[in-house]
């Protein structure tokens, strides 16, 4: 849900979807029906699984927390272990101010307004609905590609465009006419905002990719975003509101250290090996994971209506990321 960049960002996930390095390359080896090793393909659905277990710990963090709090505090936990790993590793950092400002404007784009929309929302929001919302972003993409960054828009992304939001539309409906009290319209709204703001942060970083090393990258953006909800958080929240105890630690620890740290070093381990694209592969997928853990884990409902849904809203990305037998031309 936050943190790590899917292929050409259509997610995640993640979560603090961090920038794909070596982009021309992934779109070579996608425009290609590739065959992943077994290693390869677990890697990826395992990451798939961490992107959509991140709904779960930040509806438990933000029901016993401020939600802008609990970010800005796991955006600069995770900041600091990030600058730790940059030192580590000795990666140089931006040089220059050109250099820092892009960095820092896609980290608001990516990580203050996606992810602080998405933890508001999560306060009238069901995880399950949340993460089908979050979803939508290789749907919007797709939509808006062809006048943006020049990709063609062929008759299979506009068959995965209806079935996706037509999906998505379908499970909204059904919450909200279902009676049920986990999902509100203004929840809605404010994840849809959250979206706008990864779809903002993809279109900024294909115009202007950085040049750091991602580790440098995600730590920037991730103390950028922190610092600035700092603001917010100490004018409109409360520290009173908190609800300290072992769940609300093991939320905030699980999203700082599995979700920002370790899904980090899977995504890194798939991008060093040139495979990348086998996580925008399954990327279908991730709806259906976030859907059915929050059922499980915070026995949230999953109807015959929710289940259709989500099927429309899986064959739909599945489409709309089905690999080119050739690089589209404009």
């Amino acid at each position: 849900m936050d943190m790590v960049d899917q292929p050409e960002n259509r997610q995640q996930d993640s979560s603090e979807n961090l920038p794909q390095q070596g982009e021309k390359r992934l779109n070579q080896k996608t425009s290609m029906n590739i065959r992943h090793s077994p290693l390869i393909i677990i890697v990826a659905l395992f990451y798939i699984v961490l992107w959509g277990s991140a709904f779960i710990a930040t509806k438990v963090g933000v029901t016993l927390s401020p939600p802008i709090t609990f970010l800005a505090i796991r955006f600069l936990a995770a900041a600091l272990i990030m600058a730790v790993l940059v030192w580590i590793g000795k990666f140089s950092w931006p040089r220059g101010w050109a250099a820092w400002g892009r960095l820092v404007i896609f980290g608001l784009l990516n990580c203050a307004l996606y992810l602080g929309c998405n933890y508001i929302a999560l306060r009238s929001l069901s995880a399950g609905m949340a993460s089908i919302i979050a979803a939508t972003n290789p749907l919007i993409l797709t939509l808006i590609a062809p006048l943006l960054l020049r990709e063609r828009l062929t008759w299979w992304r506009i068959l995965g465009l209806v079935l996706g939001f037509g999906g998505v539309v379908f499970v909204m409906s059904a919450r909200l006419n279902g009676g049920g009290h986990l999902d509100t319209v203004g929840g809605m709204i404010i994840a849809f905002l959250g979206v706008v703001g990864l779809v903002g942060a993809t279109i900024f970083y294909k115009r202007y990719p950085p040049r750091e090393h991602a580790f440098v990258v995600n730590a920037v953006q991730l103390g950028a975003a922190g610092l600035v909800l700092i603001l917010p958080a100490l004018l409109f929240e409360h520290p009173t509101h908190i609800d300290m105890g072992a769940p609300l630690i093991e939320s905030f620890l699980y999203l700082v250290f599995v979700i920002s740290i370790g899904a980090s070093l899977l995504w890194f381990w798939l991008l060093k090996r040139g495979e990348a694209s086998a996580v925008s592969s399954y990327y279908f997928l991730t709806p259906i994971v976030g859907l059915v853990l929050s059922a499980l884990l915070l026995s949230e409902p999953f109807g015959l209506r929710d289940m259709l849904g989500l099927v429309a809203v899986a064959i739909g990305i599945a489409l709309i990321n089905r690999p080119a037998r050739t690089q589209p031309v404009d």
